[in-house]
C-alpha cells in the first residue's frame, strides 16, 4: 500500500507500490552498492545513501520524481526518510546514482531515466547489467551527463573513490583502499571462518601450554628424585658429587 505525505497542502507518496528488485541478481546487486558505500561513510554523518528511495528534486510538482536503485548524497545528514525532498535538504540533489538494469527495463525507460539525472544534477551515473557484468558509466560535462566511451578498466569513481573492475568473475568494485565490495552473507562467512580460526588457535595455545606444563611437572620430579637421592647418599657419607 502507497503512503502519501503532505507537505504544504502537496501530497508525496514514498511508494509506487513497485517491487524493489525484479529479481535476486538485480536485488543482490542494489543490496551490494548500497551496503557497501554505506560501510564507506559510516563515521561520516553527513552522506545520505539510500536504496529505491523517492526522490522529489522540484518543491510543489510530486509529478517530477525518480527512485534510483542507489543514490549518494554528500551533504545530507544520515537518518530515516519516507522520500528525499531535496527542497528540505538544502537544496542539494545526489551527486551519484546507480541503476541496475532487469528484464523490465525498457530503452525508452532507461533514456528517461538518464535524462532525468542529468537535468536534476547527477553527476555520476552509472548503469550495472547484472546478466551481462557490462557497466556503462556518465560524468557531468557541460552542465549534461555524458557517456564514458571507450570505457576502459579499471575505472575509478571521481567523487567516491570506488574501483570498478572486469575479471574472470566478471564486473568487481572495490573500495579506495583495495578491499573487494561484499555483500552480508560473504562478510559473516568470513567472520565466521575467522572465529573458527581464532579458535582453532586458541585450542592449539592451550595444547601447548598443556604439554609445556607437563614437562615442568615431569622436571619438577626429575629434580626432586635428584635431590632425595642425594641427601640418601650423604646420609650414608658419600658426596653424591663425587660420586
Amino acid at each position: 500500500m502507497a503512503v502519501k505525505w503532505i507537505d504544504a497542502e502537496v501530497v508525496y507518496p514514498s511508494s509506487d507500490g513497485k517491487p524493489m528488485a525484479d529479481n535476486t541478481k538485480q536485488f543482490n546487486w542494489i543490496t551490494l552498492i548500497k551496503e557497501n558505500i554505506e560501510a564507506l561513510y559510516a563515521d561520516q554523518p553527513t552522506v545520505f545513501v539510500a536504496g529505491d528511495l523517492f526522490w522529489y528534486p522540484v518543491e510543489g510538482n510530486p509529478k517530477i520524481v525518480m527512485a534510483p536503485d542507489v543514490m549518494v548524497v554528500l551533504g545530507a545528514l544520515k537518518g530515516d526518510r519516507k522520500s528525499y525532498r531535496q527542497w528540505r535538504e538544502h537544496d542539494i540533489a545526489p551527486q551519484v546514482v546507480f541503476e541496475v538494469l532487469s528484464d523490465a527495463n525498457t530503452p525508452a525507460e532507461m533514456l528517461a531515466k538518464k535524462n532525468f539525472y542529468s537535468l536534476y544534477g547527477v553527476k555520476e551515473y552509472y548503469v550495472i547489467d547484472p546478466d551481462t557484468q557490462e557497466l556503462k558509466a556518465h560524468v557531468r560535462a557541460e552542465d549534461t551527463l555524458r557517456q564514458v566511451e571507450p570505457l576502459a578498466f579499471p575505472y575509478f569513481s571521481r567523487i567516491l573513490g570506488i574501483q570498478f573492475a572486469q575479471e574472470e568473475d566478471g564486473l568487481v568494485l572495490y573500495h579506495p583502499n583495495g578491499e573487494k565490495f561484499e555483500n552480508f552473507s560473504q562478510v559473516r562467512r568470513q567472520a565466521k571462518q575467522a572465529n573458527e580460526r581464532a579458535e582453532q588457535e586458541h585450542e592449539r595455545a592451550e595444547q601447548e601450554h598443556e604439554r609445556a606444563e607437563q614437562e615442568r611437572l615431569r622436571a619438577d620430579a626429575e629434580k626432586a628424585r635428584a635431590e632425595a637421592l642425594a641427601a640418601k647418599l650423604r646420609q650414608m657419607g658419600i658426596n653424591p658429587d663425587e660420586a
